[in-house]
């Protein structure tokens, strides 16, 4: 097995959690109500743990000697693999929740998939994290039904978001390289094999949530290349600031 590939299969995933997380956290004290600015927060700091657990075994790979924080923070903007989607920003509480849904659906198949992989420590994260995972899908998906067949103003602003977001979702299936090398060795998961579940499962939702299922067949890609938005630069500012304002700094 080569340990370049299996590092970079973990980053693919643990990514998307960090900058994930990040955007949730920018919330805080934000929240419609109180109770849903904690429950995203909880969200926020969920995705965080999980990122901590595949940074560490990435780290401990590596061999380089570097820590679970050389690599959140201290890495350059084209060396992060997460996708598109997740880096979008908070435009309003409509996009919030359906940026959410649209990936927890993708994560709650991945994390199914990655429990049973050949490789120990990624099955054991998956298996913790399979239950944080299926309760923010149910909360995300709650929302957008909630909003979606709410009030006209509603309805109006989760349907533009879903219309704005759905370009982004192709990108959850493309397979990397070390993407291709891992699923042949059995430990990582071959997201191609339930695209079909995805887009159905996601299709049903937004019927019962009376919004439109986006009909465009134009897919934006290239996060998990490196290649982000224009989004990305300022995460990755407020993100790393203290660690390259101060850096070796400890609490």
């Amino acid at each position: 097995m080569n340990n370049k590939d299996l590092y970079n299969y973990i980053l693919g995933i643990a990514d998307n959690s960090l900058i994930l997380g990040q955007r949730l956290g920018e919330l805080c004290g934000h929240g419609p109500t109180l109770e849903t600015d904690i429950a995203g927060t909880n969200i926020s700091l969920d995705l965080i743990g999980q990122t901590r657990s595949y940074y560490q075994y990435a780290a401990k790979i590596q061999g380089e000697g570097k820590s679970e924080d050389d690599i959140a923070f201290l890495r350059l903007e084209r060396d992060y693999k997460n996708v598109l989607l997740v880096e979008q920003p908070n435009t309003h509480f409509g996009y919030v929740m359906g940026r959410q849904y649209l990936f927890d659906v993708y994560h709650l198949l991945l994390m199914q998939g990655l429990a049973n992989s050949a490789d120990e420590t990624l099955a054991a994260i998956a298996k913790k994290g399979i239950k944080e995972v299926s309760y923010h899908k149910r909360f995300s998906g709650d929302w957008v039904k909630r909003l979606g067949d709410g009030t006209e103003e509603s309805n109006e602003k989760m349907q533009e978001a879903i219309d704005d977001l759905w370009t982004y979702t192709d990108e959850l299936f493309d397979l990397t390289e070390s993407d291709e090398k891992m699923i042949s060795e059995g430990i990582g998961v071959d997201a191609s094999a339930f695209k079909n579940q995805y887009y159905d499962e996601v299709t049903a939702l937004l019927k019962e949530a009376n919004l439109q299922v986006p009909e465009g067949k134009y897919f934006i890609r290239g996060g998990k290349k490196g290649v982000h938005s224009e989004h990305m630069g300022y995460l990755l500012a407020d993100l790393q600031y203290m660690q390259r304002t101060y850096p070796n700094m400890e609490w």
